[in-house]
């Protein structure tokens, strides 16, 4: 006896068979999650600092890169990427998949501590919250005009 032998002999169960694997098979393939990226939620942290009236330059050269010497410092820090305007600097912190993003918001909080007195007299105390990095746009369109104010 081979494997082949009934299904040879009896071809109205054979088709019969087929066709509901077939249906079974269309349904169940409709059926199923497909996405074309995995979700994956980096831990990020957003840290923030003000001090009022100085400009984009020297918030970058005195606020934000102590900062960011400090915090690099951070186990499991996958990027570091800042941001300064007038009066305000913002850096975020993307860590790795592995790490805990409680964890590393205490390592971020005792990194802010050690690096309060080398920032300059009169900034605000940083903030720093747990932000979602896919949130951030991808594109800003910004138009300007010669002949109509902001």
């Amino acid at each position: 006896m081979n494997l082949s032998g009934p299904w040879i002999r009896r071809p109205v169960m054979t088709t019969l068979v087929m066709a509901a694997i077939l249906v079974f098979g269309v349904f169940t393939y409709r059926a199923l999650p497909v996405s074309d990226l995995p979700t994956i939620d980096y831990p990020t942290i957003s840290v923030s600092a003000n001090l009022p009236g100085a400009s984009p330059e020297v918030m970058a050269s005195s606020v934000a890169t102590p900062r960011e010497q400090a915090m690099a410092t951070v186990p499991g820090i996958e990027s570091i990427s800042s941001q300064s305007t007038q009066g305000a600097t913002s850096i975020n912190l993307q860590f790795t998949l592995s790490r805990d993003i409680d964890g590393a918001a205490s390592d971020v909080q005792a990194a802010l501590a050690g690096a309060m007195r080398s920032l300059p007299d009169g900034i605000q105390p940083p903030t720093y919250r747990k932000s979602n990095s896919d949130a951030s746009p991808i594109l800003i369109l910004s138009m300007n005009s010669d002949q109509l104010s902001r």
